[in-house]
């Protein structure tokens, strides 16, 4: 079993840990066991009652409401709203909740239905980043088991690059791109993602993949010769220095505009070298493409 913290919770849910503790007080839907120092900490189980409450609340359902709902109740008011927004919140939290119990088979049954009623493209925007931002939290804390990444990832990954393969670009940027990921980052989902984004449009993309060491991407650009370098990072590995990081990337790869999102950049204060630019979510990301 996966043990949760309150802040996972969080993270995963949108529901502030100050309301959820609220809910514990005045609810008896949400019951955290506690570790030997009174620490809580929260299930599976609990994880999955607490994604659907949030959804259900959130498009219109008082909290006194859901708390005399059984589990099958929930489920069910949960898998009939109808909005849009609810239920994209609705599958992409399916998608977590098989991911815990790792439901191979289920999690690739719903990308697979999803895809072809909707296409790949908009499968990755509404659903696939989505996904990747939410858990992405968990990877940085290790409050993932590593096996449930793995097989989480590996489905995805091979849906991107199903993707990437069969895109069919509708127009031609005139721009040319360079995708690596440094040394010890090898969680290239976002990596990927914009691949596929980039492609679909027309642009000319060098990747050279995850792990790549800094002088390896510097020959690729001056080789090459890119107008952009994009780079996405999703964990601080041990001993990465973020701030030396941009500096040596700056230095050695100077000529074009570097590009940088994830985790490491949410938050990140200080000015900025010249070159390097941060996008902070994908709708940033689609809107710079979209103007290029």
């Amino acid at each position: 079993m996966t043990k949760f913290t309150i802040k996972d919770l969080e993270n995963l849910s949108g529901i502030k840990a100050h309301t959820i503790r609220i809910w514990e007080q005045r609810y008896s839907f949400l019951k955290p066991s506690r570790t030997d120092t009174n620490i809580r900490y929260y299930s599976n189980d609990d994880l999955k009652t607490i994604l659907n409450i949030s959804i259900l609340n959130k498009y219109g359902y008082k909290i006194s409401h859901i708390n005399k709902m059984s589990v099958n109740d929930v489920q069910t008011r949960v898998a009939e709203l109808n909005l849009a927004g609810a239920q994209q919140e609705r599958i992409v939290n399916e998608l977590i909740q098989l991911m815990v119990d790792l439901d191979t088979a289920g999690f690739e049954k719903i990308l697979d239905k999803q895809i072809a009623t909707n296409g790949i493209e908009k499968v990755i925007i509404r659903i696939i980043f989505p996904f990747f931002e939410r858990i992405g939290i968990l990877w940085q804390t290790g409050h993932i088991n590593p096996a449930q990444e793995h097989l989480t990832t590996n489905i995805i990954r091979q849906k991107l690059i199903v993707g990437i393969d069969q895109a069919r670009p509708v127009l031609k940027i005139k721009r040319s791109f360079l995708l690596f990921l440094p040394e010890r980052e090898h969680h290239e989902l976002g990596l990927l993602l914009v691949y596929y984004l980039l492609k679909k449009r027309g642009a000319e993309v060098f990747y050279i993949g995850a792990n790549v060491p800094l002088k390896d991407a510097q020959f690729v650009n001056d080789t090459k010769k890119p107008d952009f370098v994009y780079i996405h990072l999703t964990s601080n590995s041990p001993g990465f220095n973020f701030e030396k990081f941009l500096k040596q990337t700056s230095e050695k790869i100077s000529r074009p505009i570097i590009i940088i999102s994830g985790f490491p950049t949410h938050g990140y204060k200080r000015s900025l070298p010249k070159n390097v630019e941060f996008k902070h979510s994908l709708v940033e990301l689609v809107e710079f493409i979209s103007l290029l």
